[in-house]
């Protein structure tokens, strides 16, 4: 019998390691990482991966507009 964890709750689910910014979130934990979770001495990272996740999220928006029955 196959694992609830293993299919995604809907099928457009994606996981974090699919994602385009992928390596800017493991960039980002890695430097959390190397300063001891001193997040002042990571936030260009993080500031690399929010600009991702928001560009990624206007891609998204706009593919689905798109696609929209009522456009």
């Amino acid at each position: 019998m196959a694992s609830k964890a293993a299919t995604p709750p809907y099928p457009s689910a994606a996981r974090i390691a699919d994602s385009p910014c992928y390596p800017q979130y493991s960039a980002s934990l890695k430097c959390l990482e190397q300063y001891n979770s001193d997040k002042s001495k990571c936030q260009e990272h993080f500031d690399v991966y929010k600009e991702c996740r928001k560009k990624e999220r206007e891609a998204r928006l706009e593919r689905n507009r798109s696609r929209s029955l009522f456009s």
